[in-house]
């Protein structure tokens, strides 16, 4: 076990709090205003610190924090939409 900053993998039932560390220390936000996050919250176009250049920082660490690898064709508008829908296109990459 990875004694990190990075969750274990393979316990799915830690997607939802990985997730919110990657956006905590990618994006430069609080623990607070991570655990504050529901599936409705709006992400890309609502959070000032996800930009463009933001998403491509995340999709690396997605990677690295979730043992995933992720292709262009993965990705849609949806994906960032909202912190559900980043949830549930982990959760089914990691399945």
């Amino acid at each position: 076990m990875q004694t990190d900053n990075k969750l274990p993998v393979d316990r799915r039932d830690d997607t939802d709090t990985t997730l919110r560390a990657l956006l905590r220390d990618v994006l430069g936000l609080t623990q607070e205003r991570v655990d504050g996050f529901d599936a409705d919250t709006p992400l890309f176009g609502a959070l000032p610190e996800l930009d463009s250049m933001a998403v491509a920082g995340l999709l690396t660490e997605m990677e690295d924090r979730f043992g995933i690898l992720i292709e262009d064709e993965d990705m849609d508008g949806d994906t960032f939409e909202s912190f559900g829908s980043l949830r549930a296109f982990i959760r089914a990459k990691i399945r």
